[in-house]
Parts: C-alpha cells; structure tokens; sequence
C-alpha cells in the first residue's frame, strides 16, 4: 500500500502500536466507536512513512528465514515441535494454557538474558482494557500472564525498548512479531537488542465490543469493574469479572469463546497471512484435540520452535527449571490442535483474490506459502471464498 492511511482505510490495520513507537509518541493508539486500536491520525513525515510501511503488519508480512530447519507447509519453518508447560505449579494455573511463554519469558529475566520484556497487561485504571508494560522482574512478568481478548498495542512501548539499549525480550500476536521483522529491516538496533520473540497462535483480535457486550448483559458498568480475567487459573479457566459492591460472575470458555463467529473480529484478522506465529522464535499454542476444550485440566501447550535462539532458550529454561517439555508433537497433530487454522490457512489466497477483484490492496506477503495453500482447494470452494471476499468488500463491509 502507499501509505498508512491506505492500511487504516482498508480495514488492515490491527492496532499493533508501531505507529505510536515510530513517532515517539506523536501520534498514539486510540480506541475507536468500533472497538479496535487506531491511530490517533495518519500524518506522518516521509521518513516516519518509510519505516512504518517497511513494517506495518497491514502492508507486509513475511516469515523469518534461518538455514537448519524443517519446513511444513501449513505451520512453517520449525526445529522441533512438542508438549510443553510451566515448571512452576503456581504460573502453570494462573496463565493461559500451560504458561508457557510466561516461563520463558521469567526464565530469560531470572537469567540476565533479557533485561526485561516488553509485554501487555490489564490497564490498572480500566482493566478490561490492555496496555503495554516492561517487566523487569519475574513477579512483573507473572502479573501480566494470561489472555487478553482485545485491543492490544504492545509495540506502542518497542522504540522506548530500544532506546534504553539493554537486551530484550517481546511477547506479541503473530502480526506483532510480523512488525518487529519488518521494522529489523530498516532499524539495526531490533536484532542487536531484542533477543527473544515469543507468541501464541492467535485465533484473532476480537474488538472490545465483545467484552463490553458482556457488561451490559450482567448490567455492570465499565467503570464498575475491578477485574475482567478472559482465562487462566485453570485450563482455560473462566472468563471471571468483578465490580464494585462484591458482584463476581465467571462465564466458561466455551460458554465465552468458543464460537469464533461471534467474536467480533478486526478484519485483518480475517485475512491474516501468518496467525501461527513465523516471525518467532517459539510459538505457543492451544492443544486441543477438535479444536476445543472438553473441561478443564492441568494446563498444556503445544509449542513449535522456530529458531536457533528458540532452541538455546527452551533448553536453558528447561534445565533452569522454568519450563518442562514432554512427548514431541507432529505436524499433523497439530492440524488436529487447530483445525479452524488450517481452513483459513487454505482459504487465504482465495479470500485476497476477492479483494484484489474489488479493487482493494492486500498485504505483500513472503515465504509463507499462500498461493501454494491456495491451489489445495477444490474451484468450487476457491470460488465460494473469493466471491464472498469480493462481494463484502464491494458492500464496504471491510473499509474504515
């Protein structure tokens, strides 16, 4: 695309918080009527256009490339895939899933690998609301574990990461890390400082409005509430709120979350190139048999592992005590842990041709396998995806 303005009028813009970090501020994250993260205004100068277009997750997304590793065409680049889960009980429960890049993440503060790690957590004065935060000890990097299903900015806080000039570790969505790959293109200082990546595989943002939808059934004001926790404490573990006056009400995951339809998603989300997390050093994900839990349980991730940098971490967190890893995982295993995943991996070419059809910019995309998924599909289906692309794109439905 030619500039940001294009990615916000287009629906691509996820709200990622690079274009708060590149301006230093200038210009900041807000939260629109439609619930999602925006920029506060699209004026920028060449030089601030340049480097964010280079990473906007709305224009560009590409996977990282390291000789040594395994490529499957689904999940991408990995050196290994297993079970894996905190070492430490008491982190195991309160975080989403396993915990496992909670562990990672204290394992590389307990070891001075990282100074601290750049991260989200509830907004202490709206929480069910996300910011940005710099752990820099493990009990920090503990009281922002868990889910946060909403807006998020992480990367509102990556140039103040970079200016303190001290190793680095950052947790984000996929199309967080995409930012941070593309941004390592033009500004020398990402791969010198930042020395882990982390993410989950990411079912989607969904807008603030599904949690505000929420509140107004249980009839409890924003302002009212002291707590929103989406998971954790337990696997999954409840979405619990409480507000003002003792009120407490938990909601199951499946009761919650479960139905992806009615998340209310951004719509770059829907055409999301890499939800799988290839720009990581090691992705984290639900696993689940069918896609969905069947109850509660002790906590497991599954979690691929991307890179050199992934490896030498999950052995040191491991030998540390941090991190526990079990039974290696495979590919199509996987595809079992995430089937919705791999519909939308498949329908991905298809569902950008209807945009490009409509006369809409798509995303550049590289090495991630897109068309080749694409042409897996039957005509019938190729045709169903793209022509529904391409009508909901004619109706306005993606533009902002």
């Amino acid at each position: 695309m030619k500039s940001i303005a294009d990615v916000v009028r287009n629906g691509m813009c996820i709200g990622c918080g690079l274009c708060e970090s590149v301006t230093d501020g200038r210009v900041t994250m807000v939260m629109t009527a439609a619930g999602g993260h925006r920029p506060s205004n699209t004026e920028f100068s060449p030089d601030e256009e340049a480097t964010l277009l280079a990473g906007c997750p709305g224009n560009v997304v590409a996977a990282r490339e390291e000789d040594g590793a395994t490529i499957d065409p689904i999940w991408g680049a990995h050196r290994s895939m297993s079970m894996a889960w905190s070492g430490e009980p008491h982190v195991r429960h309160r975080a989403a899933t396993g915990g496992v890049l909670t562990a990672l993440a204290r394992y590389l503060v307990d070891s001075g690998e990282a100074s601290f790690v750049l991260q989200v957590c509830p907004d202490p004065t709206a929480p069910m609301r996300t910011v940005w935060t710099m752990s820099e000890t493990v009990d920090e990097v503990l009281e922002s574990a868990g889910s946060r299903y909403g807006p998020a900015s992480v990367l509102g806080g990556l140039h103040r990461a970079l200016d303190r000039n001290e190793p680095f570790a950052v947790i984000g969505k996929p199309c967080d890390l995409n930012a941070v790959h593309g941004l390592a293109q033009v500004d020398s200082r990402v791969d010198e400082l930042c020395v882990a990546r982390l993410t989950m595989v990411c079912g989607g943002t969904s807008r603030l409005t599904k949690s505000q939808a929420v509140l107004d059934e249980l009839g409890f004001l924003e302002s009212e509430v002291s707590l929103f926790s989406y998971r954790g404490n337990g696997n999954p573990g409840p979405t619990r709120v409480e507000a003002t006056g003792g009120r407490v009400h938990e909601r199951n995951y499946l009761n919650m979350w479960s139905d992806e339809d009615g998340w209310d998603l951004e719509t770059r989300c829907k055409f999301c190139p890499d939800a799988l997390g290839e720009a990581s050093d090691v992705s984290a994900a639900d696993a689940w048999p069918g896609g969905a839990p069947t109850g509660d349980d002790e906590g497991f991730n599954a979690i691929v592992v991307r890179t050199k940098t992934g490896e030498q971490m999950v052995r040191g967190a491991v030998a540390s005590g941090h991190l526990v890893v079990g039974a290696d995982v495979t590919p199509e295993q996987f595809n079992t842990f995430q089937p919705h995943q791999i519909r939308k991996k498949y329908a991905l070419a298809a569902r950008l041709a209807g945009l490009r059809d409509a006369g809409v910019d798509t995303i550049d995309t590289t090495n991630l396998r897109v068309d080749e998924l694409g042409q897996n599909l039957d005509a019938d289906t190729f045709e169903h995806e793209r022509a529904g692309a391409q009508t909901r794109a004619v109706a306005g439905r993606f533009a902002e």
